[in-house]
């Protein structure tokens, strides 16, 4: 029989994360739907217009921090327009730029949801231990090239 062949540890990092990315994504789907009718990624969605100053990005920074395409955050944004969460802005000075901005319906589906995010969270990383996700949380964002005004 032949052995496996051998990976990198930078390999063996990229593959657990990604496997932790999914399950993580997959629970918080599975919850955010079932009680509030968003998926996960309408839930970042949220979180980042409304950390936004004035709660609106440009579709084209909204689809940086998400790490979408702008015609997937156009795809994206549709729905929530539709239900009332975000609205399209048109920037008075250039009609050329539009703007995604999270109403306050929006604003208030986002707090119910963040605490059911928020157990959520702690269930899944209830056996990481607390003091290691500083590093870790770094890490990825060093990954995702974050920092704190796209986080």
């Amino acid at each position: 029989m032949d052995e496996p062949t051998p990976i990198s540890p930078s390999l063996e990092f990229t593959l657990r994360l990604a496997r932790a990315q999914a399950t993580l994504v997959r629970r918080l789907d599975q919850v955010l739907g079932g009680y509030h009718g968003i998926s996960f990624s309408d839930f970042m969605l949220l979180h980042y217009l409304n950390r936004a100053p004035g709660g609106r990005l440009r579709r084209v920074d909204l689809a940086e921090r998400q790490g979408l395409t702008a015609s997937g955050v156009t795809r994206t944004l549709l729905p929530l327009e539709k239900i009332g969460l975000v609205e399209r802005q048109q920037d008075p000075r250039d009609a050329r730029v539009a703007y995604a901005a999270i109403t306050a319906t929006g604003r208030e589906m986002l707090t119910n949801a963040t605490t059911v995010a928020d157990q959520i969270s702690k269930d899944l990383l209830r056996s990481c231990p607390p003091a290691q996700f500083d590093d870790i949380s770094n890490a990825l964002a060093l990954i995702a090239g974050m920092n704190a005004s796209n986080s």
